[in-house]
């Protein structure tokens, strides 16, 4: 249960002058820094939304604001009738490193499995055809997976790869398989690099439904071009990762002067 909390507004404390702070924000922050240090463990109950209204005195409204904060960052969950609990914490992914799902995954000790949702041969479009490097309407395989950890859905994949360079890649079973092992033990195709971005967006009702979140949710995009050893590019993708579930790292160069 969370109690206890010290809920003197942070600007007091310093000294410094500013502005308060709504006080739901104070209390969101103190119960993230329990989650952190690792007092809140993961699968623990919180008070209700009136117990932590009566231990800090502040109106339930208020209460609420807080908890539906964090459960907002997927920090918590509820459970309808039985109340509100600290969420599994979020799977880090490695921003500046090229790390097949699969592996990464496997590294950590989930099951993972794929779901294929489509998988057809459609001719380039010119953005499509510019960022493989082939000519517009050349033929390329498009493919979309749902990928599970633990049997939960946590990315939606959009993968499309030049048809030519894949011949016949729908003989083999992409449910099962890892794309980038296809690529290398059938066609000795090794990726080695990628450019790649990130952008925070808003789960459409098309993706929620797959993903098993609500319309409007926190998904991450990860747009990328993968090459192979001689920087020519095997794979565009566009992937989305669920913001409660993932949190993106990387290491950070020295001071640009």
């Amino acid at each position: 249960m969370v109690d206890n909390i010290d809920h003197e507004p942070r600007h007091r404390r310093t000294g410094q002058i500013s502005a308060p702070r709504p006080m739901y924000i104070e209390i969101a922050e103190s119960i993230l820094e329990r989650i952190e240090s690792g007092e809140l463990s993961p699968g623990s109950r919180l008070s209700s939304e009136r117990e932590l209204s009566r231990t800090l005195r502040v109106t339930r409204a208020t209460a609420r604001q807080a908890l539906k904060v964090l459960e907002d960052r997927g920090l918590l969950y509820r459970r309808p009738g039985l109340g509100t609990y600290v969420a599994d914490p979020k799977i880090e992914r490695q921003a500046g490193k090229l790390v097949p799902f699969t592996r990464g995954m496997q590294r950590r000790g989930y099951l993972t499995k794929a779901r294929l949702i489509k998988f057809e041969r459609i001719p380039a479009e010119s953005t499509l055809a510019r960022e493989l490097e082939i000519p517009v309407g050349a033929p390329v395989f498009y493919i979309s997976r749902v990928r599970e950890i633990n049997h939960e859905p946590v990315l939606l994949e959009n993968l499309w790869v030049p048809a030519a360079r894949f011949p016949q890649l729908e003989r083999f079973d992409l449910s099962a398989r890892s794309l980038y092992e296809v690529m290398e033990t059938e066609y000795g195709v090794k990726v080695s690099r990628a450019k790649q971005s990130l952008e925070p967006v808003a789960a459409t009702e098309y993706e929620a439904s797959h993903l098993k979140v609500k319309p409007g949710s926190p998904l991450m995009l990860e747009r990328r071009v993968a090459m192979d050893e001689g920087a020519q590019p095997v794979e565009r993708a566009r992937d989305l990762f669920r913001g409660d579930r993932f949190r993106f790292v990387t290491e950070i160069a020295p001071l640009e002067l």
